[in-house]
């Protein structure tokens, strides 16, 4: 009985969601359809060329929205593979000339526009069964009810059932159970089978996962690059910094235990000496530390550790955080360094007397925006500190984009894909 309870149960909470969905099927796919192909004919006429990005922007969200919702319902899930702009997009009308020739481009914009199509008709089919098929039968029941008299002089059909009397009133809400217990046992399926269509119409190629891979591949080589370096860079601190200090300071200890009878004041001063080598020693392995993994990351989060990172710049700074969660904890070892090392740029090359930064998660993305009023004239590439920071985004997927004209200002922004928790 409780097992045939549950079953009900699910199935109106699939219908449900379904109702809700069909909305957004039919009403929201159908419009952004019409809108995305005029927008792509005003193109020639320059119209399109202001349209097309904030449209496709809308259709993207769109898009997650029905990925994200066919992960949480269905555990169907979706990849989400849209191409990240270039790092050098300009500004102004060559830049949305250039911004918009590049989501033409890519093709998993035609994929939304194909899923758009595939959503609007087939897909609302689906769903509109879904729900359909629990609550025609109610019209069943109602027949047999007593409505069916209105329908005396001419019958009125349900289904294949010709309704003019009590009889076929009740044969009418007998296949109206019928068609229930179907809608019970297909409901979920048919929710199920909605995300299934939109996947099929919005995976990616084998062709572009290969590509995926292949760029995965690539970041992982350098992940492992990163930390073969990091590594050497630590034992070379270790050997140079705070092992010579306590191999120094275990020789004046050994000093100090031959002098302490024959010559006190001496003694005094080497131990002096031990004292102030100690502390720096530990000064310099606390340093180390917070370079491997700071204890303020660990215990407070992304959030609290970039605000005590700015405390401790020579400049102005002022931190904006909105994370309702926090990342895995690789995600935000990456985050914090790859902030670390572009304010040390904002301070030591563009010489900056105030830095911005803003922190937010949304749509499955950790969004992180650095703008300093220095000289400008950042770039990626050749061997620069802002290309060690796409190499560490790159091993989890990220992207870095730069924006740095001459004379400033110049504002890196972050994005790394992550949940929160």
């Amino acid at each position: 009985m409780g097992s045939a309870k549950n079953r009900v149960r699910n199935a109106l909470v699939s219908g449900g969601r379904a109702f809700l969905l069909s909305f957004e099927s039919i009403v929201g796919s159908a419009a952004l359809f019409i809108l995305s192909l005029l927008s792509f004919t005003f193109i020639l006429l320059g119209v399109g060329l202001v349209t097309t990005p904030w449209l496709v922007d809308v259709v993207r969200k769109h898009a997650n929205r029905r990925r994200l919702l066919a992960a949480q319902w269905c555990d169907v899930r979706i990849p989400v593979p849209y191409r990240p702009f270039p790092k050098d997009v300009r500004s102004g009308f060559t830049g949305q000339v250039e911004r918009t020739m590049l989501l033409l481009k890519d093709p998993a914009t035609w994929r939304d526009l194909r899923w758009l199509l595939l959503d609007m008709t087939a897909g609302y089919v689906v769903l509109f069964l879904s729900f359909a098929l629990l609550l025609y039968p109610l019209e069943g029941i109602v027949l047999a009810a007593g409505l069916w008299r209105v329908f005396e002089d001419d019958a009125y059909w349900y289904t294949f059932v010709p309704v003019s009397s009590q009889l076929t009133a009740l044969a009418a809400a007998l296949l109206g159970i019928v068609i229930f217990h179907l809608g019970v046992w297909s409901s979920g399926r048919l929710l199920r089978l909605h995300f299934v269509i939109a996947r099929s119409a919005l995976a990616p190629t084998p062709e572009e996962l290969a590509q995926r891979i292949d760029r995965l591949t690539e970041t992982r080589h350098e992940a492992v690059d990163t930390a073969a370096s990091e590594l050497r860079r630590i034992e070379r601190d270790l050997h140079d910094g705070a092992q010579a200090r306590l191999v120094a300071m275990g020789m004046n200890l050994g000093t100090i235990e031959a002098l302490i009878e024959k010559d006190p004041a001496e003694a005094k001063k080497l131990l002096a000496m031990a004292r102030t080598s100690s502390a720096e020693a530990l000064t310099e392995l606390r340093d180390l530390v917070r370079g491997i993994h700071p204890p303020v990351l660990a215990e407070r989060g992304l959030g609290d550790a970039v605000k005590a990172l700015a405390l401790r710049l020579p400049v102005a700074s002022e931190v904006t955080v909105e994370l309702d969660g926090r990342a895995e904890a690789p995600v935000e070892s990456a985050a914090y360094f790859a902030v670390s090392e572009t304010l040390t740029n904002a301070v030591k090359h563009a010489e900056a007397d105030r830095v911005w930064v803003d922190m937010h998660h949304a749509e499955g993305m950790l969004r992180i925006a650095v703008t300093d009023n220095g000289r400008g004239g950042a770039a990626v590439g050749g061997g620069s500190g802002l290309s060690g920071i796409e190499r560490r985004l790159g091993t989890f997927d990220g992207v870095l984009a730069v924006s740095s004209p001459a004379g400033g200002p110049t504002m890196v922004t972050m994005e790394i894909p992550c949940a929160l928790s």
